[in-house]
């Protein structure tokens, strides 16, 4: 392998790993594993099963550990074995692949392997593929071995690779690619990896790290234990095999699959000790040197040749809904962050229309704030939320300001009976428009031009961003507040995309103030809240202060910081909050961004525009005082 060639691959696919698409789950957003696996050599026991873990190290069988599939549904043979599960990079899908086969028939008596596929992991859809019956020259084909899966970043498609022997030759590690539908193999199978010494080799098993393909695979026959070989690209034939074997144990064993622990530098190995009916796990670093970790492992069931994935807190409330906690199992309490992926400066709305709530995030997870359009969230309960889409483009819709999408507010208005216009506030370009819809989800239509360009009168520094609008209830008038570095508010004219004339007034409330006013109403108090320090420190805060009108002037109350971080729980740089009133309850909601947990402490600027969007209770004491928020998870 050139050396030059292997640095550069290795800065480039880092580089590209770090930057997952905002608005998908991420790393950050995995509680838990799911572990597909099958239990043994009679034919009720080459089925699929699932177990799952919170920690990847104490696992417990679902559905009472029967099966979760019924083999003679999706295969051939009545049975399968080796399920190898995978989760599209994109996170769209889920795939799994299987081997078609029956020990009860002989080892040699199987030629084909199953592709699924499924959008919530439990619902599959499943193409069998026999190679013999596909592929010319496959007469003397005797068995087709345990299927996986890989992304091949340089051909940007899911490559399909498992073990076949023809004839009396070695057993060889072949590949092709799947479809788009992933339903079926675009090609005949080539071989992908054959060892130097051209002995047998099954159950090959590749992990992605840092622009390097490490392939683990059993020795066949001489050995029966696991070796290593490297590439940086999948398809070249050009593999680096590293000496020696790493499971570490003198048993037989088979069927490895390494997984990384989420938010963790640690890689898990586990493989199965057939002979002995266990499985041992080892941990690594380098992927390189292996320590038995057995002492930490738990099973409640005996797998057989499995696999394993991360799974979000949707996915494992979905899998426990499906089949059932299991007894004595501590399912993970979490909820918060609210939404997957990353996500700040979020502005919530409960709609009349429709009765549900709306969350408008910015996009985040651009370097730079660098994102450039808006999608909106629904939920019935506050708790699970729907994305709704992308409501505003700027690149295509907004030709005034392309750039820079961030910190959105949207009032509903009613205009006639049952009729209602929806206002949308957003910043583009360090300017602040105005977008409009008849619906909470859109489409929304941009007016055509900024409602705030320039800075009030007397302003010098800071930016015309962070729009919040308020209705008064006691006048009717609608406001727009805005401002960084400094604190400004208009009146809405009628029309509520312009600005009535000489109403503009600077209402910075002290040196705290940073950015993102909020402002709402109780019991004859109006409330304004903004944030102090910058989004990139871990002392971003939210503080308050109170007025008589909703243009101030502000008076500040003795110890006003009401949301700060929490060392304790891994929080840090809570604020630019929206704030929810349940209808017809004096019950109220802070919904705010913090830094991505557990890393984004660690990330420095980079956790500025990492961020994700959580919601807490709020409480008032009787003199009308807002209690700190102690944020949580």
């Amino acid at each position: 392998m050139n050396k030059r060639l292997l640095t550069c691959c290795l800065f480039l696919c880092s580089t590209f790993l770090t930057h997952a698409q905002p608005g998908t789950p991420v790393e950050k957003d995995f509680v838990g594993y799911l572990f597909p696996y099958f239990t043994g050599n009679a034919v009720e026991e080459e089925q699929v099963h699932y177990a799952i873990s919170n920690d990847g190290f104490n696992y417990v069988a679902l559905n009472g550990n029967k099966p979760v599939l019924n083999a003679k549904d999706i295969s051939s043979t009545g049975g399968v074995r080796d399920p190898h599960i995978l989760r599209r990079h994109d996170n769209k899908s889920f795939y799994m692949v299987l081997t078609d086969m029956t020990s009860s028939k002989g080892w040699d008596s199987n030629r084909a392997l199953i592709l699924l596929k499924s959008e919530n992991l439990t619902d599959w859809t499943s193409h069998i593929i026999n190679i013999q019956q596909k592929y010319p020259n496959q007469e003397n084909l005797k068995r087709v071995w345990a299927p996986q899966t890989v992304f091949d970043e340089k051909a940007q498609k899911y490559m399909v690779y498992w073990s076949m022997q023809h004839g009396d030759g070695p057993d060889i590690i072949y590949y092709a690619y799947a479809n788009a539908d992933f339903t079926d193999l675009e090609e005949a199978p080539k071989p992908l990896f054959i060892p130097k010494d051209k002995k047998p080799c099954i159950d090959g098993d590749i992990i992605y790290k840092n622009g390097i393909y490490h392939l683990f695979y059993k020795t066949e026959g001489h050995g029966n234990g696991l070796k290593k070989a490297m590439t940086d690209d999948l398809t070249s034939g050009v593999w680096i095999e590293q000496p020696g074997y790493k499971q570490q144990t003198t048993e037989a064993v088979e069927g490895s699959s390494i997984f990384k622990l989420t938010n963790s530098d640690k890689y898990i190995l586990m493989y199965d000790v057939y002979m002995k009916g266990t499985y041992q796990f080892c941990e690594s670093y380098d992927l390189d040197e292996f320590h038995v970790i057995d002492q930490q492992i738990s099973m409640d069931f005996h797998p057989r040749h499995g696999s394993l994935i991360p799974i979000t807190r949707k996915e494992y409330q979905h899998l426990l809904t499906t089949y059932g906690k299991p007894a004595n199992f501590q399912a993970v309490q979490q909820n918060n962050p609210i939404l997957e992926g990353y996500h700040a400066d979020p502005e919530i709305l409960y709609a009349e229309k429709t009765g549900k709530y709306y969350l408008y995030p910015t996009s985040d997870g651009y370097t730079g704030w660098s994102g450039d359009y808006f999608k909106v969230f629904s939920s019935d309960n506050l708790k699970d939320w729907q994305e709704e889409g992308t409501i505003l483009d700027l690149k295509t819709q907004v030709p005034w300001g392309n750039r820079n999408a961030w910190a959105p507010a949207i009032i509903e208005k009613k205009v006639g009976k049952n009729k209602y216009k929806y206002y949308y506030y957003f910043t583009a370009a360090q300017k602040i428009g105005v977008a409009v819809a008849d619906h909470p989800t859109g489409p929304f239509i941009d007016s055509g031009k900024p409602l705030v360009a320039t800075k009030p009168e007397g302003v010098r520094g800071g930016q015309e961003i962070d729009p919040d609008v308020f209705q008064d209830p006691v006048s009717g008038k609608y406001y727009l507040y805005w401002g960084n570095g400094y604190g400004a508010v208009a009146e809405l004219n009628d029309d509520m995309v312009s600005l009535k004339e000489n109403t503009t007034k600077v209402i910075t409330p002290d040196e705290t103030f940073r950015e993102g006013f909020y402002v709402f109403y109780r019991n004859g108090t109006y409330y304004f809240l903004w944030s102090e320090d910058d989004t990139r420190s871990e002392n971003y805060r939210v503080r308050y202060g109170t007025s008589k009108s909703p243009t101030g002037p502000i008076e500040i109350p003795e110890n006003n910081l009401i949301l700060t971080k929490n060392p304790e729980l891994g929080i840090y740089g809570p604020g630019h909050n929206s704030v929810l009133q349940i209808p017809g309850k004096d019950e109220w909601y802070i919904v705010y961004h913090r830094f991505s947990r557990p890393n984004g402490i660690k990330m420095g600027d980079a956790a500025g525009y990492h961020r994700e969007v959580c919601i807490d209770k709020m409480e008032f004491n009787e003199d009308g005082s807002i209690n700190p928020v102690i944020p949580t998870l």
